[in-house]
């Protein structure tokens, strides 16, 4: 196989685990879960600023997100600014089209033997399968558009911060400019997709204040602080073995044309 075929084939296995984990953490994030109680824990209850109780309650999707933070540092690392871009742009454009699809089928009339199999549940309740089928899948608009804007911002700036750590570290310490890109860009994506969602486009009745905003984002960039420093030897683990698998030579020229060409933010 010749050398160029394996870059290739590198960069659309890359993108199938960014682009695929990225569109079903969309998908679930409509659920969400106590970390504490999944871990078997009571609630937290930390006493927030402006005294506002806060619980370890997260979006389902941060159990994905973790997988797109290593990938970004791998593409980052092999293919650079241009090919993070590239991956983000089909993202967004994937995630969108996902979403109107969704939107569309959701509007289709239910057939009604479908509501008749599906209308008791265990206990004999009456359950409305077409309800849940539209409540799960459909999420508000807002919330749709501060993710893929936040998801945005925060791609962009894990790639600038991550080579302009590059610069400063050369090829080793491939750990700081990992953890360091992902900590600074996810500061950032854990504020904006809740200011948006829940302060600057939420309806009056269900707008946040700005300290609950902040308190939530504070929780959720904790847990991704924690997820990032402990999948660290993960990304090793795929280091070595796209380093087997390109041979040495080739793998150290793709790192080093990478970084070359990655030294501005857009």
């Amino acid at each position: 196989m010749k050398t160029i075929d394996k870059k290739t084939n590198l960069f659309i296995i890359l993108a199938g685990i960014f682009i695929t984990n990225a569109l079903v953490a969309e998908l679930i994030g409509t659920k969400i879960f106590s970390l504490e109680e999944t871990l078997g824990f009571p609630p937290a209850q930390i006493n927030m600023i402006g005294g506002w109780v806060l619980d370890f309650n997260l979006t389902a999707g941060v159990v994905l997100w973790p997988v797109v933070f290593i990938t970004t540092d791998i593409i980052n690392e092999y293919f650079g600014k241009d090919g993070v871009k590239r991956i983000t742009y089909l993202t967004v454009i994937f995630i969108s089209f996902a979403f109107i699809v969704i939107n569309i089928i959701t509007a289709l009339a239910p057939a009604q033997f479908w509501l008749d199999v599906n209308n008791k549940t265990e206990t004999g309740a009456y359950f409305d399968m077409n309800f849940a089928f539209n409540k799960v899948l459909l999420q508000g608009a807002a919330i749709i558009v501060g993710s893929l804007v936040a998801f945005l911002i925060g791609q962009l700036l894990d790639v600038f911060v991550f080579h302009k750590l590059r610069k400063i570290t050369g090829p080793k310490m491939l750990w700081l400019r990992a953890t360091g890109s992902t900590l600074v860009s996810q500061l950032i994506d854990s504020f904006v997709v809740l200011f948006i969602a829940f302060y600057l486009l939420a309806p009056s009745e269900a707008k946040w204040s700005a300290t609950q905003v902040v308190s939530v984002g504070l929780i959720n960039y904790i847990y991704k602080f924690v997820i990032a420093l402990s999948l660290t030897p993960i990304l090793y683990i795929a280091h070595y073995l796209i380093d087997n698998y390109l041979g040495k030579e080739k793998s150290d020229q793709l790192m080093e044309e990478a970084a070359d060409s990655s030294s501005s933010f857009l």
